[in-house]
């Protein structure tokens, strides 16, 4: 029989797998097109939900970040306490009760309603395999008359995108947990016409700062949810132990931090403007494209990049302490910090069951999807497609690459192939463009120090020690049939020399090469010293800038940077 634990992490297999919808389709309290990220993020814990739930609770309220983020450990941490199926109702109504009382100006027609459901349904009959689709029906109408609840809502045409999650998330949890195997139906036949914003719907501009923060407040201090509600918007407070988890808008933080500071300590601080995510949404398949194109997050194609060019990434996470979170979802600065302060961070792919969903959603919304996978000398990811694809692919939906690429290579090939995409209706003709590409494109990364190799044993201490000790930087390059060292040079300055004299003798027609420089914790250096050289050297090749995958540099640390490029077809 399937455990709690392992209903909660099917249920974030499936949330993960459509949190790219959810963020398209966010347009209530703020159109910020966050909501699926902050879901993922506040909820990750339960990927892997470790047996000690208090400790998972805590660490999601720790966590939580985004308005819907927050509202949902508030629920959760409750519904954690769970020990058996039966004791479900009573958790879900204490999560519920929760929820609501966090929120300082709670709304109906927000994941809110879709506890309120819930819980009402588990208190008319015991969950049980029979009562499953029942209960699964009131929440798809829950979440459908979001729609005509929230004016927003009702201007864009879009279901609430929190309620929708808990929508995802609940169809994973109690399918997990009650048996109940019956084929799933299409997101978009359950919730028809409302799972893309209206094309005249224009949300109003913001100015505003998404504030995530924990207070202890002072002995005697009036700080609460109404004193808080008086200094912002978008207010979820949730209680912790003798600390508060506060989550705000505001248009000034540093006059809303000086005031939090004098009514308590300042425990953990973040700060955002609202309109950084403004913009980002993904488009569907632009008219004339024969593919859909997925990648792996461990190339190094940022989130917005690969937006733009309506390319779904597929995320490992990366691991520190008992944090995991997806990788386009991490902060560099920080990860980069904590390798050189000796902190230990891996990487770890992500589950089976979420890469499963993760085709399935891809192929639903998009139709025939073509996925350049991470080389299979690297990771299993390609494995466990092809796998996918001969049980669960009955309409040849998704077309399997071994691209034998990782990081920006991996980046480069899925950028070309996705504008070829666009400009053909020949699906065979992209494809074999994506083989040529598999032995056409080049990358040599550039490797500061040994000593992050040896510590992952992709050397061995002999050679790393050696390495260092004569002062010898590694420059790599990652082929189909692995990573080949291709040369070691003494300084920074003559990394950039291999690289210009790589670009000159390999590059034959400067005007159809694209060029990825990427960069590690050394921004500032491939910003004013690289990337002006091969502008010089190169004047009329596309040249574009973007942090290192962290997958490489959780691998190669700190100090690394990398040249990746191909000519277009």
């Amino acid at each position: 029989m399937t455990t709690l634990n392992e209903g909660f992490a099917a249920g974030y297999a499936c949330l993960s797998a459509w949190a790219d919808l959810l963020d398209r389709i966010n347009v209530f309290p703020v159109a910020d097109s966050d909501t699926g990220a902050n879901l993922r993020i506040t909820l990750g814990p339960l990927r892997c939900c470790d047996p000690d739930r208090a400790a998972v609770a805590e660490r999601l309220v720790h966590g939580a970040t985004g308005n819907s983020g927050n509202i949902a450990a508030a629920f959760f941490s409750e519904l954690l306490g769970a020990e058996s199926v039966e004791d479900l109702p009573e958790l879900a109504a204490l999560g519920r009760d929760r929820a609501w009382r966090a929120v300082a100006a709670p709304q109906r027609g927000t994941m809110l309603s879709v506890f309120d459901t819930l819980v009402e349904m588990l208190a008319l009959s015991p969950l049980t395999l029979t009562s499953c689709p029942a209960l699964l029906a009131a929440l798809q109408e829950a979440v459908l008359a979001t729609t005509q609840v929230l004016p927003d809502l009702r201007s864009a045409g879009v279901v609430d995108a929190g309620a929708l999650g808990m929508y995802i998330f609940f169809d994973g949890f109690l399918r997990a947990i009650t048996g109940y195997r019956e084929s799933h139906t299409s997101l978009f036949a359950l919730f028809p016409g409302r799972l893309a914003v209206a094309a005249d719907f224009h949300p109003p501009g913001s100015d505003a700062y998404c504030v995530d923060t924990i207070i202890d407040p002072a002995f005697g201090s009036t700080l609460s949810k109404e004193t808080v509600a008086l200094l912002g918007e978008s207010v979820v407070v949730i209680p912790d132990q003798s600390r508060l988890k506060i989550h705000i808008h505001t248009t000034d933080p540093h006059q809303l931090r000086t005031k939090l500071a004098s009514l308590g300590t300042v425990l953990s601080w973040s700060d955002e403007p609202l309109s950084a995510n403004k913009g980002n949404a993904a488009p569907r398949l632009a008219e004339g494209g024969c593919l859909h194109i997925m990648t792996d997050a461990a190339g190094s194609l940022p989130r917005d990049l690969a937006r733009q060019h309506n390319i779904t990434l597929l995320d490992s996470y990366i691991i520190h302490g008992e944090t995991a979170r997806p990788e386009s979802l991490c902060e560099p600065s920080t990860i980069y910090t904590l390798m050189r302060q000796g902190c230990k961070v891996t990487t770890a792919q992500a589950s089976l069951a979420e890469r499963h969903r993760r085709y399935e959603s891809v192929c639903e919304e998009f139709g025939r999807t073509m996925y350049l996978a991470v080389g299979s000398v690297y990771t299993g990811n390609h494995g466990a497609a092809v796998a996918w694809k001969q049980e669960l692919d009955p309409e040849d939906l998704l077309e399997v690459i071994d691209s034998g690429a990782a990081s920006g290579r991996l980046a480069v090939m899925a950028l070309l192939v996705s504008r070829c995409a666009q400009k053909t209706s020949d699906a065979e003709a992209v494809i074999a463009y994506a083989h040529h590409l598999v032995t056409a494109c080049r990358e040599y990364i550039f490797i500061d120090t040994l000593r992050y190799l040896v510590a992952g044993g992709r050397v061995s201490r002999a050679g790393g020690f050696f390495g260092d000790l004569l002062h010898l930087k590694p420059v790599i390059s990652p082929t189909r049939e692995g990573v080949r060292r291709v040369g070691m040079v003494r300084n920074r300055e003559a990394q950039l020399d291999f690289a210009l004299e790589k670009a000159a003798a390999e590059i034959s027609n400067p005007a159809r090469a694209l060029i990825l420089l990427q960069y590690s914790d050394n921004e500032a250096w491939v910003s004013e010293v690289v990337n002006p050289k091969f502008q010089a050297l190169l004047p009329n090749a596309e040249i574009i800038q973007v942090p290192l995958s962290l997958t490489s540099g959780v691998h190669m640390g700190p100090g690394t940077w990398s040249l990746a490029f191909a000519e277009a077809a």
